[in-house]
């Protein structure tokens, strides 16, 4: 799949009941301040599709995952746990769900790109190589 391709169609996702419902209260709070993040947050969870938590697969990023992937752009390898903004802590590895890269990361599977944004207005292609539950 090109570069183009993947930045033209977003790959289906699977949220855990739970975290739609508290990631989206977070969102909506977090419009004033990130109002990208927000708005990106929650388009995601508006094209999700919502499972119950007990049945989402293993390998799909969820809130306190530990996600290894790869920019394809720059090639760098990176692996982080997704968390909640007072868990955050990027020095550990542990990234907040209203990052921008938390938010993209949230829901994909091991093997799937996503095309999206970084801090500097670029979109980045971030593919997932494997995701470990806590």
């Amino acid at each position: 799949m090109t570069a183009q391709r993947i930045a033209t169609a977003r790959p289906p996702i699977l949220i855990r009941e739970t975290d739609a419902e508290r990631i989206g209260n977070l969102a909506l709070g977090a419009e004033g301040r990130m109002p990208q993040v927000a708005d990106l947050l929650l388009t995601e969870i508006g094209r999700a599709k919502v499972v119950p938590d007990s049945r989402l697969p293993d390998d799909v990023v969820a809130m306190r995952s530990t996600v290894r992937f790869v920019d394809e752009a720059s090639g760098v390898e990176r692996t982080l746990q997704v968390v909640y903004p007072p868990e955050a802590d990027i020095e550990a590895g542990k990234v907040s769900i209203l990052s921008l890269v938390g938010a993209g990361l949230l829901g994909l599977r091991t093997g799937q790109s996503i095309s999206w944004p970084d801090r500097a207005g670029h979109n980045r292609p971030l593919r997932i190589i494997a995701v470990t539950q806590e």
